[in-house]
């Protein structure tokens, strides 16, 4: 795997990112509604889901580089 590739593999993972924060957004707004904010980051909705993207964001790249038969 070479460094150079590393640009490459983000932009492919970036729908993910958007998918699990859009996701997250919406179910946490839910619980939030119901349970309160007990259990997120900083009480907030929108940092705990931006969190979560950023992890399946860098958790997809990992996976991407990991399967590369390039």
């Amino acid at each position: 795997m070479h460094p150079e590739l590393l640009p490459f593999f983000a932009m492919k993972s970036l729908g993910v990112a958007v998918g699990v924060f859009i996701g997250a957004v919406i179910g946490l707004s839910v619980r939030k509604k119901t349970a309160g904010t007990r259990g997120l980051y900083r009480d907030s909705v929108f940092a705990t889901s931006f969190l979560a993207s950023m992890l399946a964001f860098a958790v997809m790249i990992l996976i991407r580089m990991a399967t590369y038969q390039g």
